[in-house]
């Protein structure tokens, strides 16, 4: 099929990029010249697994690059609209992309066309997105719009992509239904999975994927349902985490009962310093928008991003408690990312602590595998950037983990002790055993379990930052 992806961000281009490596001709649409030039020369803006490969791949075969998003429209019979939708200051969701999309989609209709809406939206958008469509005079016979919601993580987002839980489709007619069924056919039949060039299989993949076809508001609202939930369930294990401090209780060990509980699962029950990116946050400050303007106060999801917001302060007092005063202190800090796997800083609660630490007059060396160079865009003249883990442990007060790298949880601990300057460490991401970290000689502070330190004494750390 010849398919058009409208936007080249992180949804767009993966998109793309997948759509092409199961047989599709595919031209991704922007209106960023600079970011076109970029991808033509085969230059890969994100950082994503397997994403290099699949650009080298199909660029300037299956897959190429164009501005003209009428003239597109014209070539392809399928129209997936990928582009921002950035939330306002109320918290809804910013449309106004896809109302510019809509209206130059309608010019290049020239026979029946399937619009797809990939961006995350709030409920209701596919029938503005249709009214604008016919506003600028297309024929309602000749287009559908649908909604195919992504359910991508950064860092394995061509994995998801290509071997997905499931796949969504929202149409309100057979017709357009039937398209999209073919547009996923590689997958839903399983020849994709047959090939010998295709992406490696990840554990617990369901091959072939189910199809679950719904109306278009019910696939909207699954998009926003799902990240909302899975983001309670981060802030839940968080508050957790707070109770175990306070008792001296050990959070993995909570985490290990409840989740093997099959009506709950292991999944995103991990205890930290609170959910960031380009999703979480504003999907959830969206879903509350739109709730609200249905008439339902949805106060669950406040006290879901209350909780995210008091982790951050949780953990500052955590560095408190372990440091005193922070005026002066060099501190060495692991992880810029919002999460491990990805270079995107969005919404990262790395990029807030190090800011608040800056704010008390800490000096700041920090490490990340992938994010430093975004970073640098954000933060402070006054940041040390590192070129490993130990150079940023080197001559420290204390050490920070902020993000879940795997380098940073296999950490030569012997090393690591020569070159702070005091061996203590203070994790967010609950990457080592605290039991271990104190044998080693380390001052150990972690998320939802007792301090540890080299006498063997440990203590809870109270909400107020103080050892018990």
């Amino acid at each position: 099929m010849r398919i058009a992806v409208v936007g080249s961000g992180y949804v767009g281009l993966v998109a793309g990029a997948c759509f092409a490596d199961l047989g599709h001709d595919v031209i991704l649409v922007d209106n960023d010249q600079q970011k076109l030039a970029a991808l033509r020369n085969g230059q890969v803006p994100i950082h994503e697994n397997f994403l290099p490969e699949l650009l080298g791949r199909h660029r300037g075969q299956r897959l190429t690059f164009s501005d003209d998003l009428k003239e597109t429209v014209a070539l392809c019979s399928v129209i997936f609209v990928a582009v921002g939708t950035p939330p306002t200051e109320s918290g809804e969701a910013d449309l106004s992309y896809v109302e510019s999309v809509a209206r130059e989609i309608s010019g290049g209709i020239n026979g029946y066309k399937v619009v797809v809406e990939k961006s995350t939206v709030p409920v209701y958008t596919s029938e503005w997105v249709r009214r604008i469509i016919l506003r600028n005079g297309s024929d309602p016979e000749m287009f559908d719009v649908t909604s195919n919601p992504e359910f991508l993580r950064e860092g394995t987002a061509v994995t998801d992509f290509l071997f997905p839980d499931r796949i969504v489709i929202g149409c309100d007619s057979d017709r357009s239904a039937e398209v999209l069924r073919e547009v996923y056919a590689p997958l839903t039949n399983g020849s994709y999975y047959q090939r010998s060039d295709a992406i490696p299989q990840p554990d617990r993949a369901s091959i072939p994927p189910p199809v679950i076809v719904t109306s278009t508001k019910s696939a909207e609202l699954i998009k926003h349902a799902s990240n909302a939930y899975l983001a309670m369930k981060i802030s839940f294990i968080n508050a957790v985490a707070s109770v175990c401090e306070s008792v001296g209780a050990d959070v993995n060990q909570v985490v290990h009962g409840v989740g093997t509980d099959s009506r709950i699962g292991p999944r995103f029950l991990n205890p930290g310093i609170g959910y960031g990116g380009s999703c979480f946050p504003k999907d959830v400050m969206a879903f509350r928008a739109v709730a609200r303007e249905s008439g339902y106060d949805f106060r669950l999801l406040d006290e879901v991003m209350r909780i995210n917001e008091d982790q951050r302060q949780r953990f500052l007092r955590k560095v408190h408690s372990a440091l005193w005063t922070l005026r002066g202190k060099n501190l060495g800090v692991l992880g810029l990312a919002f999460k491990g796997g990805t270079d995107d800083i969005r919404e990262s609660p790395a990029l807030f602590l190090v800011q608040a630490l800056l704010q008390e007059g800490s000096k700041i060396t920090a490490y990340d595998p992938a994010a430093m160079e975004r970073a640098r865009e954000v933060l402070p003249s006054g940041v040390t950037f590192a070129n490993s883990a130990y150079e940023a442990a080197h001559n420290a007060d204390a050490l920070l983990i902020l993000t879940e790298w795997e380098e940073f949880a296999n950490l030569d601990l012997n090393r690591l002790r020569q070159e702070l300057k005091y061996p203590i460490v203070i994790d967010g991401r609950n990457l080592y055993d605290p039991e271990i970290m104190a044998a080693q000689g380390f001052t150990y502070y972690s998320v939802g379990r007792i301090a540890a330190h080299p006498d063997g004494v440990s203590a809870p750390v109270l909400k107020n930052g103080k050892k018990a």
